[in-house]
């Protein structure tokens, strides 16, 4: 159940939340003499809230129809009213444990919790959150179009998540910029008595013009304690630490000095001591080519994935490319791994409708019982055969048995190998 105080409408929205697109709203709307109740999908409500059509037939009428909504608009976030972080907080419970149903599109083989689910219950939460920040009661719909522009963090708490018990998810806003927002979500489960952490989560999205095609302004933070001043430094932290993050990126500079010593090391122990020769190569003991331990997957991009702007939905693409992570890291591991984090998955391009989605999963580094992974994910178009990267997801994992090394042998493979090594490197600094 989801609680969402809007105290300058007085509207309680409650959300049971059962699956993706099986969720349902009951909206209380709670005057001096009359309590309403209003049920209806979450995914409806969505679109309701921007206009988007609820038939994959209709989508050209309602994208036209939304179009109109750009006069609605701020020109400047000077324009807009300052939104305080309780404005946006949000409690839902995914009742696991008292709606038996409800488990079996969570529940995986080993009898856990499908942890791509998850990732789609977060990505609908964090647009949820951010429609809150952004609410005008003045309007019918608003003329913004939210979309996930990256996930900066899930860092685990917990390795069990267990099927048959209820889960609790809270979350608000917690930085603002001119047209982007991060929002900071907390899930914990109810097992034993008491709740206990599983995970925080951090999500950064973008508002967008109607039409999608520009930034739009969303409104400025109110902070109204030392707490709240703390957690939005925090976000600027952050920010400033994806953008360091990207200009340091192997994909622009060289690596550092040590790292040109760590690559030259590697290439070092798979000579072959029989032969003088550069091209003669030779896998050390317990180790794994790089070019092994990679797996590969294709997607048709149908109607019934699309989110309320008639593109793929970001978590079923994370769901998506989770699912082929963990199971790379599962064959190379030849074992049950279990998820540490989430780093920094960045949406750099929407996925149409009617795509052909091609996902690439490579276990790129690997330190003791831990398995960096990097899904790469494309989409092609058949009619050009060009290739446009839309994603690049990063998993850490940890399994309880020995694990080879893995090794690469070209350059490229070897840059592969350091970003692995900086995103697993910053993965055990967040954790501690």
């Amino acid at each position: 159940i989801l609680r969402q105080s809007l105290s300058a409408c007085g509207l309680l929205n409650t959300v049971l939340l059962l699956s993706n697109g099986t969720c349902y709203v009951i909206s209380q709307y709670v005057s001096s003499s009359v309590l309403f109740l209003i049920i209806f999908p979450v995914r409806n409500r969505l679109r309701e809230i921007v206009g988007a059509s609820t038939n994959w037939k209709d989508h050209q009428q309602a994208l036209a129809e939304r179009a109109s909504l750009s006069q609605n608009l701020a020109k400047s976030q000077d324009e807009l009213p300052a939104k305080t972080m309780k404005d946006s907080a949000i409690e839902a419970h995914l009742p696991l444990g008292t709606q038996p149903a409800l488990r079996e599109k969570y529940l995986n083989y080993h009898n856990s919790v499908r942890f791509g689910r998850i990732l789609e219950d977060l990505d609908s939460l964090a647009v949820l959150i951010c429609y809150s920040h952004t609410w005008n009661k003045e309007l019918k719909r608003s003329p913004l179009s939210i979309v996930t522009a990256l996930v900066d963090k899930i860092d685990m708490r917990k390795n069990i998540i267990y099927p048959d018990c209820d889960i609790k998810f809270t979350g608000h806003v917690t930085w603002v910029g001119k047209t982007s927002i991060e929002a900071k979500m907390h899930m914990s489960q109810y097992h034993d008595g008491a709740y206990t952490d599983v995970l925080d989560a951090t999500f950064v999205m973008v508002a967008r013009d109607p039409e999608n095609k520009r930034a739009a302004f969303i409104n400025p933070l109110k902070l109204e304690s030392p707490e709240e001043e703390a957690i939005f430094q925090q976000g600027e932290i952050n920010k400033m630490r994806r953008v360091e993050l990207s200009t340091a990126s192997l994909l622009k500079v060289a690596p550092t000095a040590e790292e040109r010593t760590l690559v030259h090391s590697l290439f070092l122990n798979t000579l072959d001591t029989r032969t003088v020769s550069f091209r003669s190569r030779v896998l050390p003991p317990n180790s794994m080519w790089m070019e092994d331990a990679k797996m590969k997957g294709l997607e048709i991009c149908h109607p019934q994935e699309r989110n309320i702007f008639n593109r793929i939905f970001g978590g079923f693409l994370m769901r998506k490319a989770y699912e082929l992570g963990w199971a790379n890291a599962c064959a190379f591991a030849g074992g049950r791994p279990t998820l540490v984090a989430v780093d920094d998955i960045v949406f750099r391009k929407p996925v149409e409708i009617g795509s052909l989605l091609l996902l690439s999963s490579q276990v790129c580094y690997t330190e003791g019982i831990h398995i960096q992974v990097r899904v790469h994910t494309e989409v092609l178009d058949p009619l050009t055969r060009q290739h446009n990267t839309t994603n690049v997801f990063h998993f850490t994992f940890r399994v309880e048995k020995d694990i080879p090394a893995i090794v690469p042998q070209s350059y490229g493979e070897s840059m592969l190998y350091l970003d692995g090594k900086r995103h697993f490197d910053e993965t055990m600094r967040s954790q501690g």
